[in-house]
C-alpha cells in the first residue's frame, strides 16, 4: 500500500481558489495514476479529478471540469489539484488516491488513499 497525505485545503469565500497537494509517504508514486475524490456532507465520496502515471492523461467529472486542474510533478513526487472559482457546492473533505489501474482508481475502489483535507467555500 502507498501512504498518502493531503494539504492545502481551508476555508475560502466563493469564487477563491485554493491548491491542494498529496505526498506519498515512505515510497516513489512515480508509476500510479492518481486522483482526487471529495465527499460533502452526507454524501457519498464522488470522483473529482484522476491523472495518470505519466501525466499525459486527465479526467475530470462534469462538476468540476474548467475550474479544477490536476497535475503532478514525479520529480517531486507530489500531485496537485488548482481549484478556481469555487462554489459553495465545493465544500466537502478532498482525498487523495493512488492505484497502478486507472479503471480501478476512477471507480473508487483502490486500496490507497489519504486521510483527506477539508475544503469550505462561504456564500
Amino acid at each position: 500500500q502507498v501512504q498518502l497525505v493531503e494539504s492545502g485545503g481551508g476555508l475560502v469565500q466563493t469564487g477563491g481558489s485554493l491548491r491542494l497537494s498529496c505526498v506519498p509517504s515512505g515510497r516513489t508514486f512515480s508509476n500510479y495514476a492518481m486522483a482526487w475524490f471529495r465527499q460533502a456532507p452526507g454524501k457519498d465520496r464522488e470522483f473529482a479529478a484522476a491523472i495518470s502515471w505519466s501525466g499525459t492523461s486527465t479526467w475530470y467529472a462534469d462538476s468540476v471540469k474548467g475550474r479544477f486542474t490536476i497535475s503532478r510533478d514525479n520529480a517531486k513526487n507530489a500531485v496537485y489539484l488548482q481549484m478556481n472559482s469555487l462554489k459553495p457546492e465545493d465544500t466537502a473533505v478532498y482525498y487523495c488516491a493512488a492505484d497502478l489501474n486507472v479503471r480501478r482508481l476512477k471507480s473508487g475502489s483502490s486500496d490507497n488513499w489519504g486521510q483527506g483535507t477539508q475544503v469550505t467555500v462561504s456564500s
